[in-house]
Parts: C-alpha cells; sequence; structure tokens
C-alpha cells in the first residue's frame, strides 16, 4: 500500500503532461486586416528554406501539412488556385522538430509519507529529481498578400510530441494544431476601449 501511495502521484503527473494540448499563437498586421478580411482566393507558396530535419522535410509531412489547411480554408469558403492565377493571399509553412528536458522534483512534501529511514537517505527535504526528454513539435503557417509581396498573419501551434516524434505519424495531432490555428484568421479588428 505505502508503494502505491508514492507511485499513484508520479504516474499522475506523467500522464496529464503527456495529454498536454496544442499552444497557438498568431500575429498580423494591423494595418492588413481590411486587405485580409476581403481575400478569397489562396495559392501555396514554394518553400524556399527547408529544414534539415527528415522527420518534417518529406513528401508525406508536406501533403499531410497542405491537406490539413486547404480543407479547413476550402471548409469557410476560400478558394485555391494556382500561383499563376492570380491569388488574394499565399499560404507557406514551416516545421521544427525540438528536443527538451524537464525536471520534476519528487518528495515527502509531495504526498510521500514521512519516513525516518528514507527522509535521512534522502536529506531534510526527501525525494529527488526526475529528468524526462520530450520532442516538440512546431508548425508556422504564414500569409502573404500576394500583391503586395508582404507577410500579413503568422500562426504558430506547438505541441508536446510524447513518444511519438514524427510530425505523420499521428496526423491528428497536426490537423488539430492547424484548425486551432486557422480559428484566428482571418484577424478580427481589435476593439476599442
Amino acid at each position: 500500500m505505502r508503494l502505491l501511495s508514492r507511485v499513484v502521484p508520479v504516474l499522475v503527473v506523467l500522464g496529464l503532461a503527456s495529454c498536454s494540448g496544442v499552444d497557438v499563437g498568431t500575429n498580423y498586421d494591423p494595418a492588413a486586416v481590411a486587405r485580409i478580411d476581403n481575400f478569397r482566393t489562396y495559392a501555396w507558396m514554394s518553400q524556399p528554406q527547408k529544414s534539415q530535419d527528415t522527420r518534417i522535410n518529406n513528401a508525406i509531412t508536406d501533403a499531410q501539412v497542405k491537406s490539413a489547411v486547404d480543407s479547413n480554408l476550402q471548409s469557410r469558403g476560400y478558394r485555391k488556385v494556382e500561383p499563376d492565377a492570380n491569388p488574394d493571399f499565399l499560404v507557406g509553412w514551416q516545421g521544427a522538430i525540438d528536443t527538451r528536458l524537464s525536471e520534476d522534483a519528487a518528495n515527502s512534501y509531495y504526498g510521500y509519507p514521512w519516513d525516518p529511514f528514507w527522509g535521512s537517505f534522502y536529506g531534510p527535504y526527501g525525494g529527488g529529481a526526475y529528468l524526462r526528454q520530450y520532442d516538440v513539435g512546431t508548425l508556422i503557417l504564414d500569409v502573404v498578400d500576394a500583391k503586395a509581396k508582404t507577410l500579413v498573419w503568422r500562426g504558430t501551434a506547438q505541441r508536446n510530441l510524447g513518444d511519438s516524434p514524427s510530425i505523420q505519424s499521428n496526423p491528428k495531432k497536426l490537423e488539430e494544431g492547424v484548425t486551432k490555428m486557422l480559428e484566428r484568421f482571418p484577424p478580427k479588428p481589435e476593439q476599442q476601449d
């Protein structure tokens, strides 16, 4: 029973960490909000800078990103055209997978009963540190005004990929990131107080 009371809190923390959602952020040119609101057609930009990471720089990931974005935009009335058909805006994407470390501490103050034997082993504060290595995937979507050739909107989505660092291994994570990002496109004019 004592072992179970020590193990369960650690498993709960690890379980919650693996269920983390998508962190989304956007930025846009406030002077371009009216132009963006009139956009109706789009085309894909070529990707001049490609990641050296083959988990991202491959035909499967490119197709999955474009399919998720196309599906989302077209369901909202935007029409995809060829780049030479004078689209209103261009869409481009970039991605990265970064390895990170997380340190978690466990001691007698985190739900473990104080024990004279282990307390002397761990010192006055008890417990120890646990290092966890995990991969975080980042997807960046850029919207460029095709006529002005300027970036007018950028969305970013970041997610803990857990044990599956390859983006294409779970396309649902990718689709969720694209959906959450594009919920903020087109941007709404800021409310004046």
